[in-house]
């Protein structure tokens, strides 16, 4: 698998609580650069980065994060006005206790109405895999694929683990046909993203696949060590 096809698969990340304006702004660069999905941001920089990109770029953001446990009416006034300050892509968190709880109809109801707020633009719908049961991964495959989503989304990033191999198995072979996979979390390498991809993701939220390209490119411009970048 060449590295371009990987590109193409990546939603170059930053979601740090601390990040920077100018630290959305290289992102973005560096995501039209390498030719990435998009790039995954802060809610509050949507607007300016829709702007900054243009059409160069589809902008995706979070609803709900990291912790799911928001009111399905502020997830809709979330969903609502990232999409009016120009998002092309959502991300949003579930209600982990609901599921835990299984009020499925609950969980099912609220990503449908996310998906209706979204119409024609892609809905992601992360279950934060490392917290659940392998019961629970299984029903949210059920879940998401009654509710029209786009894709199932391993993790947010921000819990006690990332999107693992056996985790891309098991969705494979539980979603609904039109349902695609997104892996994130810890994807630290190509070797690792191309795996990933190989095992049903279509898409990889991460932020160090770019960077190794660019340390890479950067070595062979100036001769310099970036291994550590």
């Amino acid at each position: 698998m060449d590295r371009e096809t990987i590109f193409h698969a990546v939603d170059h990340t930053l979601l740090t609580q601390c990040a920077t304006w100018g630290e959305i702004q290289q992102i973005c660069d560096d995501a039209v650069r390498y030719g990435t999905a998009s790039v995954c941001i802060p809610p509050s920089y949507v607007a300016a980065a829709k702007e900054y990109v243009g059409d160069r770029m589809k902008v995706c953001t979070v609803i709900g994060f990291p912790n799911g446990y928001n009111t399905t009416a502020a997830k809709v006034f979330e969903t609502e006005d990232a999409l009016e300050n120009g998002a092309d892509e959502i991300d949003m968190v579930i209600n982990i206790g609901d599921l835990r709880d299984k009020r499925y109809d609950r969980v099912l109801e609220e990503i449908r109405t996310i998906k209706a707020v979204c119409g024609e633009h892609v809905l992601k719908v992360i279950i934060e895999t490392c917290l659940l049961t392998e019961e629970e991964k299984i029903q949210m495959c059920r879940l998401v694929t009654e509710a029209g989503a786009d894709y199932i989304k391993t993790s947010t990033g921000f819990s006690t683990a990332g999107a693992t191999f056996d985790d891309i198995r098991l969705f494979a072979r539980h979603i609904g046909p039109k349902v695609k996979i997104k892996a994130a979390g810890g994807i630290s390498s190509f070797e690792d993203a191309e795996t990933f991809m190989e095992l049903g993701a279509e898409r990889l939220g991460t932020s160090r696949i770019v960077k190794l390209a660019k340390a890479e490119d950067n070595h062979g411009q100036t001769g310099t060590d970036l291994g550590g970048y």
